[in-house]
C-alpha cells in the first residue's frame, strides 16, 4: 500500500517538486519516498513495503528500456500467475519480486486491455516516453483513492486531496457537493468538495495526451444483468460460493510482511478469519470492545470464534474516554469533510492492530453484496401492499414525535419504525435516497446560505439512482449500494482510517470473482424469510460457532450526544458552531444552525447529534484547509 502523486505540465513551464505533496501521504508510504521528472511529467511516491521489501522494488519504477515509468498504490494478488504468462509468452525477463513490475510489463504488451486480467485493488500511473501518453488507472471498486485535477496549464493527480493542494489546485467550495454532504455524511464520486478536483470512479481509466484527457469505464455490471438471475441450484451455488470465498481469502494472504485479520464477531469477518485460520497457524486476529457502550459490545461473539479457530486474538477494550482521546487524530487526517463517526472506531483498532502486523483481512464488502441490512429486509416489505404498511404509514407522524435513539432497543425499534413508514410511501429510489440519508432535502437545502439550482442536485441524484427501476429486483439497490454507500463512505473510512496508520488492509469479499458471481443469483437466494445473507450464512454454517448466526445486527455508534453536552460542549456553543464564526465564514444559515444547538440541548434531541457531527466535521476541517 502506498500513495501515489503527480503532475503533467501542458505549458513550457518547469516540472513541479513534489516533495511537499510527497510529505502529506507520509503515514501512506513511510518505508521511503523519492519522485522522478521525465519530459512534461513528475511521478511521486511513498511507500509501504509489502510485496518484495527490497529497495529494488522501490517506485517510482522505470521499465529497463526507459520507455515506460510506473507509480502504483495498491496490491495485485495474481501477479505470481501474470508473470508466468509475461514469461512464456513474451520470454520476458524480471529483476524484481514485485507486483509493480508485473504492471509495467502487461502495459508494454497490452496496453490499456489488461485491466480485466488483473485480481487486487489499486491506482497506479503510467508514463509512456515514446507516446507521451499518461495511463491511469483505479480498481474495479474504489478500495483505493485516486484525486485528479484539469487545470488550464496542467493536469495533477493524487491518493490524497491534500497532495494536490501544493500544487496548486484553486480551493474553491462545490457547494452541490456540500449539499450531499449534509445528507449522507460524506461526497460522493466524482465530485469532491472542491469545484475543480473530481474522484476517478471506480472501474475506469484516464489517457491524458497532448494537454487533452480522456476517462473510459473498464468494468461494469449492467441493469439487465442485475435482473437476469442464473437457473444454478441453491445447492450448487454454495458449492460455487464456497470456493470463491476460500480462493479470495487465499489469495490475500501474499505478503512479505505480518498479516492478521480483523475478527469483530459478526459472521463476514468470522468467515474470513476462519478461513485464514486454516492457512496460518495461530493467525492474529483482533477486535475491539466497548466498555461503557454495552449495546454495541460484541467482544463475546469474537472471543467465541477465535477459541473456535484457535487464532491468537487481541480485544481492544474500549472506554467512552479511549474514544474521546483519539477524536482529533481522526478529524486532523481526513482531508475532505467525511462525517461517519465509525471511523473513529476504525482508526483505534487500525492503530493497535498495526503494533502487531502490516497487513489485515477484513470482512468488508459482504454486507452490501449479500443484503446484509436491515434496510435490505424493509425494502422488500416496503414493496408489499399490506396492512401493516398501512397501518405504520398513518402512524407516520405519531412515531415521529416518540424518542429515538440508536443507543437502546426501544428507541431503535422507534426509529427504524419511523423511517420505515417515511420510506413505504416513496417510490423504490426515492425510499433508496432516503434510507442512504441522515437529513432529508429541506434540511440539507437550507443549511447552506446560498441558495442553489437544485436541477444540479436531481441530475447528480439521478447518475447515483439510475440502476434503480419501479419493475427491477433487489439487486439494483444492492448494486447502487457498491456504488455509493460501500464506495464512498465504508471504503473511504477503511483506506483513510488504515492509512493513517500505515496499515495495510485486503477485503476478500470484493474479489470480483465473487462479486460477479454474487449478482447472477435470485434476490431469494440472498434474502428470504427474514433472513439476510442467506446464502453466505448457509454455507459457511457448519464451518463457524453457532452462535454468531444467533447473534442481533447493532453496527456501532459513537457516544456523540454525550460529548455535544459536556466535552464538546464548548467547541459548540464558543468555537467551530459559535455565531461569531457562523457570521464570519458565510456559509451556513445562522438561523438553521441555531435551531440544531436549541434542539440539541433540548430534552428531545431525536438524531440531530448526526446533523451537528457533520457540521462539526466541516467546520474542523474548513479551519485547517480554508481558513489561513
Amino acid at each position: 500500500m502506498c500513495g501515489i502523486v503527480g503532475s503533467i505540465q501542458y505549458s513550457s513551464s518547469s516540472n513541479p517538486d513534489l516533495s511537499e505533496s510527497l510529505q502529506k501521504l507520509n503515514k501512506r508510504g513511510p518505508d521511503h519516498q523519492s519522485q522522478i521528472q521525465i519530459d512534461h511529467v513528475s511521478l511521486g511516491h511513498a511507500r509501504l513495503s509489502i510485496i518484495d521489501t527490497s529497495s529494488a522494488a522501490h517506485q517510482p519504477m522505470t521499465e529497463e528500456s526507459g520507455q515506460y515509468t510506473i507509480i502504483f498504490n495498491g496490491e495485485i494478488f495474481n501477479y505470481r500467475e501474470l508473470k508466468l504468462d509475461l514469461e512464456k509468452k513474451f520470454q520476458e525477463k524480471f529483476s524484481t519480486h514485485s507486483d509493480t513490475e508485473v504492471l509495467l510489463k502487461l502495459y508494454k504488451h497490452y496496453h490499456t486491455d489488461f485491466l480485466n486480467m488483473l485480481n487486487g485493488f489499486w491506482a497506479f500511473v503510467i508514463y509512456d516516453k515514446s507516446t507521451q501518453t499518461t495511463f491511469i488507472s483505479r480498481d474495479r471498486y474504489g478500495e483505493k483513492p485516486l484525486f485528479y485535477s484539469a487545470m488550464p496549464d496542467r493536469f495533477v493527480f493524487g491518493s490524497e486531496l491534500k497532495a494536490l493542494i501544493p500544487l496548486g489546485i484553486e480551493k474553491k467550495l462545490d457547494q452541490y457537493s456540500l449539499q450531499l454532504y449534509f445528507q449522507l455524511n460524506y461526497i460522493p464520486a466524482p465530485n469532491s468538495v472542491f469545484e475543480g478536483v473530481k474522484k476517478l470512479l471506480p472501474g475506469h481509466y484516464i489517457l491524458v495526451k497532448n494537454g487533452e484527457f480522456n476517462i473510459q469505464p473498464y468494468y461494469s455490471i449492467s441493469k439487465s444483468q442485475l435482473n437476469q438471475s442464473s437457473t444454478i441450484s441453491y445447492d450448487d451455488a454454495k458449492k460455487t460460493l464456497h470456493t470463491l470465498v476460500e480462493d479470495a481469502v487465499e489469495r490475500r494472504m501474499v505478503a512479505d510482511v505480518p498479516l492478521g485479520s480483523f475478527l469483530s464477531g459478526g459472521i463476514d469477518s468470522s468467515i474470513v478469519s476462519g478461513i485464514a485460520s486454516k492457512k496460518v497457524k495461530h493467525l492474529n486476529t483482533f477486535s475491539i470492545g466497548f466498555k461503557d457502550e454495552p449495546y454495541f459490545d460484541e467482544t463475546k461473539f469474537a472471543n467465541l470464534t477465535a477459541k473456535h479457530f484457535n487464532t491468537n486474538h487481541t480485544v481492544f477494550s474500549l472506554s467512552n474516554e479511549d474514544l474521546f482521546a483519539n477524536l482529533h487524530d481522526v478529524l486532523d487526517y481526513i482531508d475532505e469533510p467525511f462525517a461517519d463517526s465509525s471511523a473513529l472506531a476504525v482508526h483505534i483498532l487500525s492503530m493497535h492492530t498495526r503494533k502487531k502486523v502490516t497487513v489485515s483481512l477484513s470482512g468488508d464488502g459482504a454486507d452490501e453484496i449479500f443484503a446484509g441490512y436491515n434496510k435490505h429486509q424493509a425494502s422488500l416489505k416496503a414493496r408489499e401492499k399490506s396492512f401493516l404498511n398501512s397501518a405504520l404509514i398513518a402512524f407516520q407522524p405519531i412515531l415521529d414525535q416518540l424518542p429515538q435513539s440508536r443507543n437502546s432497543w426501544l428507541g431503535n425499534k422507534i426509529r427504524q419504525a419511523n423511517r420505515f413508514a417515511i420510506g413505504a410511501k416513496l417510490t423504490n429510489a426515492e425510499r433508496y435516497w432516503r434510507w442512504c440519508s441522515f437529513a432529508d432535502d429541506v434540511y440539507a437545502r437550507n443549511i447552506q446560505r446560498q441558495p442553489l439550482d437544485q436541477s444540479i442536485i436531481k441530475t447528480r441524484k439521478k447518475f447515483y439512482l439510475s440502476n434503480i427501476s419501479e419493475i427491477g429486483n433487489l439487486n439494483e439497490e444492492l448494486y447502487t449500494d457498491m456504488q455509493l454507500v460501500l464506495q464512498n463512505d465504508m471504503l473511504v473510512k477503511v483506506d483513510s482510517m488504515s492509512m493513517a496508520n500505515s496499515l495495510e488492509v485486503r477485503a476478500p469479499f470484493l474479489d470480483y470473482t465473487i462479486i460477479d458471481f454474487a449478482f447472477t443469483l435470485p434476490v431469494e437466494y440472498k434474502i428470504a424469510d427474514g433472513i439476510t445473507k442467506k446464502i453466505l450464512k448457509d454455507t459457511f454454517r457448519s464451518f463457524l460457532p453457532e452462535e454468531i448466526f444467533h447473534r442481533p445486527k447493532h453496527g456501532f455508534e459513537v457516544p456523540l450526544l454525550k460529548w455535544f453536552r459536556t466535552e464538546l460542549k464548548s467547541m459548540i456553543t464558543d468555537d467551530l458552531l459559535s455565531n461569531s464564526f457562523i457570521a464570519r465564514q458565510n456559509v451556513f444559515s445562522p438561523q438553521i444552525v441555531s435551531e440544531l444547538k436549541q434542539k440539541l440541548f433540548s430534552n428531545n434531541p431525536g438524531e440531530v447529534h448526526a446533523q451537528i457531527w457533520a457540521l462539526i466535521v466541516f467546520q474542523y476541517w474548513w479551519k485547517k484547509t480554508m481558513d489561513d
